[in-house]
């Protein structure tokens, strides 16, 4: 009697759990924002520079992209397009096959390869495997697999744009004999980060100085000079914007683009670092918000991020070059030497030469970049900086807020005005060129 009530339970069981059907895992854009917001903090934590940064989040963007391009027709493969990129492979199993699920799978694993702290994205992604496996377990063990299969084909392509060989090249070394050269400033005196950056492949330009700016004014501490003269206007409005206080507009823009990861803070005989996201970061965090703002599935939500996120490797691959072709020395410098001992910049100094502004060329080509994403005067809500302790602004296009960032440069204190204005074109010119020459949509 009681092994037949075992057998009938036992049955009653198999039945009900043979007739559950099966969860379609599900991947949302929140789930792709989530995915990009995690390696930003990671990247944050782990303190990359803004060119270093930039290639973190380009190649997970792009293999997401690649996944999803090759099975809806609105999109087009990076492939033959991007420098020395080949096509992905193609799945072998399809049946239970979920490219959304294997675009977030491929995108988390390089996130993974390309930070120092993996634990916190292996944490993140064993949480998430464990719920797709639950779901449907045949669909996420094929997904899983193929997702795995091009993030390696990506790594690979990855792996020969000349970063590792970077990372063995003799630091920057300083010019003392002559005065227009970068110096290391206060308070770390750090030396010049990523001076090899111009030898990363680039992806959609020609070169890394297909771009090149107009030089900036000859240096000259003549005070009839233009140079001289630009090196006065920083002083003369550093010192205008903080009478007004910290509540002047220009000090709140100043600080909104700030974007420095290398903020260091002296207390006693300790310094220690403030940890803050990079201009490329800030960028993403636009893509993140008008991608919301206009309901953006997530194909075309993983192609506002990788449209993005190429146009502002390129950027910075570009801008690098320029800065230390030009190396010139820093507004702090100059006017601690021969204007104010005493003057300190709004905006603590970053750790690399003046010309062109970082954050104006890689702001002019994310905005032209989003701009043909999303349209002309789109407006939006700008809380990027609020974890940070900072307000929201609102631009009325992204157009205004590449603007805006490049202004803020002059406001902090640490660009001159050629720096900011002829950056912000180069980067537009740039963005222009990357959207005219990648046919991502038919």
């Amino acid at each position: 009697m009681i092994r037949r009530i075992g057998l009938l339970l036992f049955l009653a069981v198999l039945v009900i759990s043979c007739s559950q059907k099966k969860e379609d895992i599900v991947i949302s854009p929140e789930d792709f924002h989530e995915s990009v917001d995690r390696v930003t903090q990671v990247m944050i934590h782990d303190i990359f520079s803004p060119p270093v940064a930039s290639r973190i989040f380009v190649y997970p963007n792009i293999a997401a992209y690649e996944i999803l391009a090759s099975q809806d027709n609105k999109y087009l493969s990076l492939a033959n397009q991007v420098r020395e990129l080949s096509p992905i492979p193609k799945p072998v199993d399809t049946t239970s096959l979920n490219y959304e699920l294997a675009a977030l799978v491929a995108h988390i694993d390089l996130n993974k390869r390309l930070i120092f702290s993996e634990e916190r994205i292996e944490t993140y992604r064993d949480s998430l495997y464990a719920l797709w496996e639950t779901k449907n377990r045949d669909q996420y063990e094929v997904s899983k697999k193929y997702g795995l299969e091009v993030a390696e084909h990506i790594a690979e392509w990855m792996n020969g744009d000349n970063y590792a060989q970077t990372r063995t090249m003799p630091k920057f070394t300083v010019d003392t004999d002559n005065p227009s050269r970068w110096q290391p400033t206060p308070p770390a005196y750090m030396a010049g980060i990523e001076p090899h950056w111009s030898k990363i492949r680039p992806f959609v330009i020609d070169s890394a100085s297909q771009f090149k700016p107009t030089p900036p004014p000859p240096f000259s501490m003549d005070k009839d000079s233009d140079f001289y003269k630009e090196v006065q206007e920083v002083y003369d409005i550093s010192n205008d914007i903080t009478a007004k206080g910290d509540a002047s507009e220009e000090v709140q823009i100043a600080q909104f683009w700030d974007c420095n990861p290398y903020v260091s803070v002296t207390r006693g005989h300790l310094m220690f670092a403030t940890k803050k996201i990079t201009p490329g970061a800030h960028w993403i965090g636009i893509t993140k918000i008008a991608s919301r703002k206009s309901n953006a599935d997530l194909h075309k939500t993983v192609y506002a991020y990788t449209k993005a996120s190429i146009a502002m490797a390129d950027a910075f691959i570009s801008c690098w070059d320029e800065k230390y072709r030009s190396n010139l020395i820093r507004p702090e410098t100059l006017i601690n030497e021969h204007i104010d001992e005493n003057w300190e910049p709004i905006l603590q100094t970053p750790p690399f030469p003046e010309y062109t502004s970082g954050h104006s060329v890689v702001s002019g080509a994310a905005a032209v970049a989003l701009t043909d994403v999303f349209g002309d005067n789109f407006a939006f809500h700008d809380d990027t900086e609020v974890p940070y302790g900072l307000p929201v602004r609102s631009f009325p296009s992204f157009k205004a807020a590449a603007d805006e960032a490049a202004i803020s440069r002059m406001y902090g204190g640490i660009h001159y005005r050629a720096a900011v204005e002829i950056g912000v074109n180069q980067g537009r010119n740039l963005g222009k060129f990357v959207i005219d020459n990648l046919q991502m949509t038919q």
